[in-house]
């Protein structure tokens, strides 16, 4: 079984850099390869140690991705770096396990519309895939983790409000299905901070010290507000991108994840020391630069800075 604690220890932040897979699956182009492997080195550098290295697609229908087993090798040669990969199905989930990615998310959705819409099944139909991919992974005997990320879990733009008792349910229904964690997104950027701690309250109240995940977007630009939170409820493993690339299908117009290096910020003054250097990061922004000219890029510490005092950044404990 996967020992959840000793990748995502509990008295830490754990921050997922998701720029090379949800940053990129809306861009009309991205970077190469070897531009790919620079970003997570110098991520890597610069302190960061999650990564989301893209998804186990057919490599004729989403060329974006068609690397991905080259950009988990970078992260692999690494030692202390995790990488995690999205498979939406059993194909997926056994090219996946055939590469040493230590972490593979799968997707049901809160929103039964949302689901049908994004992966052409029944929740029913998702969850019973989620079972099997459990089982894909038994009998591989490795000690991959599956997280299942739950799409819409604040709500949907295609069935509106999604009530919180759903939400539970669903998360139950991923556990029984075999998941080892969960992750809640808010995939259109529909949440306030008060939902936020209220879900993430819920979550430490039926798990305790099992790690989950939020997934946040910053549609309406309550991406940030959000993050401190669900930290201040007890969260501690969140997702973002470099310079807030990514976006939606299903929100036309959005923009994308709560920025990398944003985060960053809040979390240290926050007091939680990363370990990252966050001037290192945002001279990150050069890549997507180069490889994306066109793209927009999202992020307030790359327009104003870190403070020049050093009393914003937390203590190493």
């Amino acid at each position: 079984m996967p020992n959840l604690q000793h990748t995502y220890p509990t008295n830490r932040i754990a921050i997922r850099e998701v720029g090379l897979r949800d940053g990129l699956q809306l861009t009309k182009h991205w970077p190469t390869t070897a531009q790919k492997i620079e970003w997570i080195d110098q991520e890597y550098a610069a302190g960061l140690r999650y990564f989301e290295v893209g998804s186990f697609l057919p490599a004729d229908k989403v060329p974006r991705f068609a690397d991905v087993r080259d950009v988990n090798a970078a992260v692999d040669r690494h030692g202390d770096a995790h990488g995690i990969a999205l498979a939406l199905n059993q194909r997926g989930a056994t090219d996946a396990l055939a590469t040493p990615v230590g972490e593979i998310t799968v997707v049901v959705s809160a929103s039964q519309a949302h689901n049908e819409a994004n992966v052409r099944r029944t929740q029913e139909q998702s969850l019973a895939e989620i079972a099997n991919v459990v089982k894909l992974r038994d009998a591989s005997g490795k000690d991959t983790i599956i997280n299942v990320g739950i799409a819409m879990a604040f709500g949907c733009s295609l069935s509106g409000k999604i009530p919180e008792d759903d939400v539970m349910r669903m998360v139950d229904r991923c556990f029984e299905a075999g998941a080892d964690m969960v992750g809640l997104a808010d995939t259109v950027g529909f949440a306030g901070p008060r939902q936020v701690a209220s879900m993430c309250r819920r979550m430490e109240k039926r798990f305790g010290d099992l790690p989950y995940v939020i997934h946040l977007h910053d549609t309406r630009g309550m991406g940030i507000a959000n993050a401190a939170a669900a930290i201040d409820a007890g969260c501690r493993v969140i997702d973002a991108s470099l310079a807030g690339l990514g976006g939606c299908p299903f929100a036309p117009g959005a923009t994308g994840n709560v920025v990398l290096e944003d985060l960053i910020y809040l979390v240290e003054t926050m007091g939680f020391d990363t370990g990252i250097d966050l001037e290192k990061i945002i001279e990150m922004r050069a890549i997507p630069v180069m490889a994306m000219p066109e793209e927009p890029l999202y992020g307030a510490l790359a327009k104003a800075g870190p403070p020049k005092s050093l009393d914003w950044r937390a203590s190493a404990a």
